[in-house]
């Protein structure tokens, strides 16, 4: 029985610590989603864990150990990699496997006529897959040939292409992020909130695009009653961006009078702004309520 990583090949699943120090060459979205998918169900805590996962890390400092897992070079192109993480939760199991080193993502500078997945002793093409009408839950690739130069073939390659930079952090990231800064039940309603679906996009997009990230996480702040310098802290902290980005999603949000501050005063130096939800947002009980009161807030 596999319990590592597989992928869904044919004629039966094909363990990626099969092969040695593999590379995986010009995979399409649906085949980059299906190798994240691969290591999600073997390491689950680790590529997508729960608030309760992640606060039970936090508190009993367990975590998963990525070393554990086998190591993945992808040289893709950078349109498949953007379709594979235009939303939160796709992204964020990248961002998960990325951050210690289980993916290797670069950026493939020119079309190759199918996806290579090569090992040190053998090597093969992909084919199936990606065409339009194909279930991606259903979907299985074919192994075609077995050229164990494939992978040297590719190597300088690899070497020499550019990391992808991925905007979006992992969950754990995002949690520990605010967790750190405010308190572990502001950073559990944050990932809530982007946990809840968006109604517009594509079907293969997943949770909200960059943009709708920051203003959810933002207005659960808010929601929360936390300082604004705080906020936009725990935001940078979280890796969704700069404390400048975070001072123009606020003007966003006050201009659509869904938030105002208070001030406190301190002993020594300028009054604090406390942050405090109005209308809708104030009004907001539930991750989903939240999420409803700031859907259409952005540029």
């Amino acid at each position: 029985m596999t319990t590592g990583p597989a992928l869904p090949s044919a004629p039966e699943a094909l363990p990626l610590g099969e092969l040695s120090d593999p590379v995986l060459v010009a995979p399409g979205p649906r085949l980059l989603r299906a190798v994240v998918e691969a290591y999600r169900e073997a390491a689950p805590r680790l590529v997508e864990p729960s608030v309760a996962d992640l606060a039970d890390g936090a508190n009993e400092n367990e975590s998963p150990d990525p070393s554990a897992l086998p190591r993945l070079r992808v040289l893709a192109g950078e349109s498949a990699v953007d379709a594979a993480t235009a939303g939160f939760r796709e992204a964020s199991r990248f961002a998960a496997l990325l951050d210690p080193g289980v993916l290797d993502l670069r950026v493939l500078d020119a079309p190759q006529p199918n996806p290579v997945l090569a090992g040190a002793e053998t090597g093969f093409g992909l084919i199936g897959g990606e065409s339009d009408d194909a279930s991606e839950a259903g979907t299985r690739w074919y192994r075609v040939g077995d050229d164990a130069t494939l992978r040297e073939r590719y190597a300088s390659r690899f070497a020499d292409a550019e990391p992808y930079r991925l905007r979006t952090p992992s969950r754990r990231r995002v949690y520990e992020g605010f967790a750190g800064r405010c308190e572990e039940s502001v950073a559990a309603a944050v990932l809530r909130a982007l946990d809840v679906e968006s109604d517009a996009g594509p079907s293969e997009i997943t949770g909200p695009d960059p943009e709708e990230t920051r203003v959810r996480a933002y207005a659960v702040g808010a929601r929360e009653g936390v300082l604004d310098r705080t906020l936009r802290r725990a935001c940078e902290d979280a890796g969704l961006g700069s404390p400048s980005t975070f001072t123009r999603i606020k003007r966003l949000l006050r201009e659509a009078d869904l938030i105002g501050t208070v001030a406190e005063s301190q002993p020594v130096g300028r009054p604090r702004e406390r942050l405090a939800a109005r209308g809708a947002l104030a009004a907001a009980e539930t991750p989903a309520e939240t999420v409803a009161a700031v859907r259409g807030v952005e540029d």
